[in-house]
C-alpha cells in the first residue's frame, strides 16, 4: 500500500491565486465582451531590459562554441554572478557578505518553502498575519501546522499586522523557533525601520531562534532608515537567513533566478544542544536537490550590474512606484483607506464595512472588471482588507482606478 504524506491533507482546498483565476476565467467566459484589468497577481508587465536579454543573446552564442559550452554549473551558482551579488548588494551597504554564503537558485519562492528541510519539524513557528500564502503551506505541508480550525493552524503563532498596530507585529508572548518576516510586506506594502526590525533580531538572539527574512522587494524602497537587507542590523548574521529576487527587480519572473543568504555566522542545534552551521546544511541540501540555475539565466543576472543595467532596471521600478501612487491617491480620492504604495508595489486597503474581502473581490470583478485579491487569502488579520498591485501597464493602471472612482 502507497502511503501519503498526510500533512497535505491539511491544505485548504485551493491556492488563493488558483481560486482566483477560477473566478476570473469563468467570469470571462460568461462575460467576452468585458475587458478585465488584472491588478491582482503580482507579476511584472514591463520586458527585460536591453541589456539583460543582450546578455543572455550572448550566452547562447557561447553554446554553440565547443570551448565556451557550458553544462552543469556550480550549485552555489557562478562565481561572475557572487560576486557581483556582494559587491552592489552588499559592500555598497557596508555589510560584510561572502561569497560563498550566497546560493543561487530558480526563485525565492522555492527557496523560502525549501529552506524548512533544513529544520527541525518540532520547530514552534511564528508568522505576521497577513502573509504570504507559501510561508503557511510549506510548513503544513512539512507537518509543522497541526490541524486547521476557525481559520487558524493550531501549531502556528499568528501575529497580527494591521491598521491596529499601525502595521508593525508585536514580538511573540511565547517562544518560538522560526519567524517570518517579509519586508517591504507582501501582502501590505508597508515596512518596519531599523528600530523595529532590531527588535526582532535581539528576540532572536535571545531565544536562539532564526528569522527567515524575504526581502524581495528592497528595491522599491524610498524612504530613509529602511533597511534594505536585515543585515544592516547588528547581530542578524548571527540568527537570519536573506532571500531575495530578480524576479520584480528585473523582470525575471518568467527567467527565473533569485539568491538566499545564509551567513557562516548562523548555527542551528540538535536536540542535545550541539552547534551545527545552517550555510554547510543548506549547502549539502542545495547539492543534493539542485542542479543549478542555469548559465544563460546567471549572465541576464549579471548585466544587471553594469552601468546601464541598473539605470534600465531603476526606471522599471520607478514606473511601476508611479503606478503605485496612481492607485494609492485615486482610491484615496475615491473615498477608501488606503496604505503601503510608498516603498513597495502593493497596496493595502481597507474595504467598505458591509463587505467581506471575497464578497469585495465579486464586486469588483462583476461592476467594473478590475481584478485584486482578497486580504483574507493571507491569513484572518487580512479580512476586511484588500490588495492591489502596481504591476500592470500604466494605461490600465489609471483606467482601473477610473472605473473604481466611478463604482457604486
Amino acid at each position: 500500500m502507497i502511503k501519503i504524506n498526510e500533512n497535505f491533507l491539511e491544505l485548504q482546498e485551493s491556492y488563493l491565486f488558483s481560486t482566483i483565476a477560477k473566478k476570473v476565467n469563468e467570469f470571462q467566459r460568461n462575460n467576452p465582451d468585458k475587458r478585465i484589468i488584472k491588478l491582482g497577481i503580482g507579476d511584472v508587465t514591463l520586458p527585460i531590459s536591453k541589456s539583460v536579454a543582450n546578455a543572455m543573446h550572448n550566452a547562447v552564442d557561447e553554446m554553440l562554441i565547443k570551448e565556451k559550452f557550458k553544462g552543469y554549473g556550480p550549485e552555489q551558482g557562478y562565481d561572475f554572478l557572487r560576486e557581483k551579488i556582494v559587491e552592489f548588494e552588499y559592500k555598497k551597504r557596508g555589510i560584510d557578505i561572502e561569497k560563498d554564503e550566497i546560493f543561487i537558485s530558480d526563485g525565492a519562492k522555492c527557496d523560502t518553502g525549501n529552506i524548512g528541510d533544513i529544520l527541525s519539524k518540532n520547530n514552534k513557528v511564528a508568522i505576521t498575519d497577513p502573509v504570504y500564502p507559501v510561508y503557511i503551506d510549506t510548513n503544513v505541508m512539512a507537518g509543522r501546522a497541526g490541524k486547521y480550525n476557525n481559520g487558524k493552524y493550531e501549531n502556528i503563532v499568528y501575529i497580527p499586522t494591521t491598521s491596529e498596530n499601525n502595521f508593525v507585529p508585536d514580538l511573540p508572548k511565547e517562544k518560538v523557533d522560526m519567524i517570518y518576516l517579509c519586508l517591504p510586506n507582501n501582502p501590505t506594502g508597508t515596512v518596519l525601520n531599523k528600530e523595529q526590525l532590531k527588535k526582532w533580531v535581539d528576540y532572536a538572539i535571545e531565544n536562539k531562534s532564526i528569522i527567515l527574512f524575504d526581502s524581495a522587494y528592497e528595491a522599491f524602497i524610498t524612504e530613509e532608515n529602511i533597511p534594505h537587507s536585515i543585515y544592516e542590523i547588528e547581530g542578524a548574521k548571527k540568527v537570519a537567513i536573506e532571500f531575495r529576487s530578480f524576479s520584480k527587480t528585473a523582470g525575471f519572473t518568467g527567467i527565473r533566478c533569485a539568491y538566499t543568504v545564509v551567513p557562516k555566522e548562523l548555527m542551528g542545534y540538535t536536540e542535545s544542544g550541539k552547534e551545527i552551521s545552517l550555510n554547510k546544511l543548506w549547502n549539502r541540501r542545495h547539492c543534493t536537490k539542485f542542479n543549478g540555475v542555469s548559465y544563460i539565466t546567471q549572465k541576464g543576472a549579471e548585466a544587471v550590474y553594469t552601468e546601464e543595467g541598473q539605470k534600465e532596471i531603476k526606471e522599471n521600478i520607478k514606473y511601476y512606484l508611479e503606478n503605485a501612487k496612481i492607485i494609492r491617491e485615486g482610491l484615496i480620492e475615491a473615498g477608501f483607506t488606503v496604505y503601503g504604495g510608498k516603498n513597495a508595489p502593493y497596496i493595502w486597503l481597507k474595504v467598505p464595512s458591509n463587505y467581506t474581502s471575497w464578497e469585495f473581490f465579486d464586486k469588483l470583478l462583476n461592476d467594473v472588471y478590475v481584478v485584486g485579491t482578497p486580504g483574507s487569502g493571507f491569513g484572518p488579520s487580512g479580512e476586511g482588507y484588500f490588495r492591489l498591485t502596481a504591476f500592470g501597464s500604466k494605461e490600465n493602471t489609471i483606467e482601473a482606478i477610473e472605473r473604481i472612482k466611478k463604482m457604486k
